[in-house]
């Protein structure tokens, strides 16, 4: 198990938790100014967590919507996933957008995210004037079919 320092930069913050024993992903939550946020239809609002992290150089924090808040209200963070890198000490935001018909309110300490730390490789990326051949080829969305 790795250990990721977690810093509070507001009291009202919460910690990140798993909800369950084997969840891959921590909850993050909301750290408002006040009691609730509303959320208008085709909005995205940057929402607070009040936290920072320090997360190993061989991990990065990838930021997920909570599937309870995507689904059931329409509202999910709007670059789909975030990336939190290890060098970054800042706050994390969540920018949420608001999928929905209808307005939608974030109260404050609600569930908005959840964060999942995997190992990843960064490449050395090289120009090459050709590339290997591959049974796919340059077959590209839906060229494997349906079934």
């Amino acid at each position: 198990m790795e250990t990721i320092k977690v810093k509070k930069l507001n009291d009202k913050a919460t910690l990140p938790k798993y909800g369950s024993e084997f969840a891959a992903g921590a909850d993050l939550f909301a750290c408002l100014d006040s009691d609730s946020i509303t959320i208008k239809q085709g909005e995205t609002v940057f929402i607070h967590t009040g936290i920072a992290v320090q997360i190993p150089p061989t991990l990065v924090g990838l930021v997920y919507a909570r599937s309870g808040l995507a689904c059931k209200r329409g509202v999910a963070p709007a670059n789909k996933v975030g990336v939190i890198d290890s060098d970054y000490r800042g706050e994390i935001m969540v920018a949420l957008h608001n999928h929905s018909q209808e307005s939608q309110t974030i109260e404050n300490g609600e569930r908005i995210a959840q964060i999942v730390f995997t190992p990843f490789v960064q490449a050395d990326l090289i120009e090459s004037d050709t590339l290997d051949e591959s049974e796919r080829g340059e077959g590209g969305f839906g060229s494997t079919g349906k079934k």
